[in-house]
C-alpha cells in the first residue's frame, strides 16, 4: 500500500525543488540540481522509495517541507482533531438516523415516513461543499449565530470551541445521516415481517418492547455493514469539511501537502487514513459478534 501511494505521489508533475526555484528567482539551475542531489530527488523512484522505507522502519518519517518540522509532530495533533470531528459527526448521525429510520419503518407510507424519506434523500444528494457554503452563508453571514471556521488554541474555553465545532460537525453528519436513515428503514421493515416478531406480538408484548428488544438489534446488522463501508467516504467528507471550514485536521493536511508537493507529509497522512479505514472495518467485525451471538470468530 505504501508503495502505491508513494508511486502516485511521485507521478505528480514537478517536485518540491521546482516549486522552490519558481518562488525564489535567486536560485540557479545549479542550486536546484545540488538540492535535488541532497534530498535524493535525482534518483529513480524505486531507489527513493527504498530509502524512505528503510528510514520509516527505523521510526524516521522525515521532515515536512511546508512546516519545517518532523512529520509526526505535525500529524499527531491533526489526527486528534480529525478523530474529534469524525467521531462527533458519526455520533450525531447515528442519533438522528436510527430513531428516524425506526419511526419511518413502523409507520410506512405515512406523512412522517414521506417527510423522513425526503430529508434522507436530500442529505444524501446535496454535495458536501455546497452544504458547507450554505451553512456558512446562513448561520455565519446572515444570522451571525455561529463562527464560520473552527477554533484551535489551548487557551480557548470549552464553550467557545463547541460553538466553532457546530457547523463542521453538522455539515459532515448531515451528509452521513441520509444513507444511514434509508438503510435503517429498509432493514427494520424487513425484520418486522419475520415470524418471531409476529410471535412476540401474539404473546401480548407492547409495540415499544418488540421494536427495541427484538427488532432493532437484528436490524442493526446490515446498518453496521453499511457504516463500516462508509468510513472511507466519511474520511473523504472530512477532507472537504476541514477545507471548507479551515479545520486543522488530517484531511486539510493531506490537501495542503499534495498541493505543495510535500511528499513525506502527504504519504504518512494517506497511510494513516488507510489504517483508519481498516480499523473501522475491524471494529465493525467486533460489533457483528456483539449484535448476533451466532457469529463467532473462535476456531472450533
Amino acid at each position: 500500500m505504501s508503495f502505491i501511494i508513494y508511486s502516485l505521489i511521485g507521478l505528480m508533475p514537478g517536485d518540491p525543488i521546482d516549486i522552490m526555484v519558481q518562488s525564489d528567482p535567486d536560485l540557479t539551475p545549479a542550486d536546484a540540481d545540488r538540492l535535488k542531489a541532497i534530498y535524493g530527488l535525482d534518483q529513480p523512484l524505486m531507489s527513493r522509495y527504498w530509502n524512505w522505507l528503510t528510514s520509516a522502519v527505523q521510526g524516521d518519517f522525515g521532515f515536512s517541507r511546508i512546516h519545517n518540522r518532523p512529520v509526526l509532530e505535525i500529524l499527531g495533533p491533526r489526527l486528534a482533531n480529525t478523530f474529534l470531528l469524525m467521531g462527533s459527526s458519526l455520533l450525531l448521525a447515528l442519533m438522528l438516523a436510527i430513531p428516524m429510520g425506526v419511526y419511518s419503518a413502523i409507520r410506512p407510507h405515512s406523512r412522517s415516513d414521506f417527510a423522513i424519506n425526503i430529508f434522507a434523500l436530500g442529505g444524501a444528494s446535496i454535495p458536501l461543499f455546497w452544504l458547507a457554503l450554505i451553512l456558512i452563508v446562513v448561520f455565519s453571514v446572515w444570522l451571525e449565530w455561529l463562527p464560520s471556521s473552527a477554533l484551535h488554541g489551548q487557551n480557548a474555553s470549552l464553550l467557545n470551541k463547541v460553538r466553532h465545532m457546530v457547523l463542521p460537525v453538522f455539515a459532515l453528519s448531515l451528509a452521513t445521516v441520509g444513507p444511514l436513515t434509508r438503510h435503517m428503514r429498509a432493514a427494520m421493515i424487513e425484520v418486522l415481517e419475520h415470524d418471531y416478531i409476529r410471535t412476540a406480538h401474539a404473546k401480548g408484548l407492547g409495540e415499544r418492547r418488540v421494536v427495541i428488544n427484538h427488532a432493532l438489534r437484528n436490524a442493526m446488522i446490515p446498518v453496521v455493514t453499511v457504516l463500516s463501508l462508509s468510513f472511507g467516504s466519511l474520511f473523504s467528507g472530512a477532507l472537504i469539511t476541514e477545507t471548507m471550514f479551515s479545520y486543522l485536521g488530517t484531511g486539510k493536511l493531506i490537501f495542503d501537502s499534495i498541493m505543495g508537493n510535500d511528499y513525506n507529509m502527504a504519504l504518512i497522512s494517506l497511510l494513516f487514513a488507510t489504517v483508519l479505514v481498516l480499523l473501522g472495518n475491524f471494529v465493525a467485525d467486533l460489533i457483528y459478534a456483539w449484535l448476533d451471538p451466532r457469529i463467532s470468530y473462535k476456531q472450533e
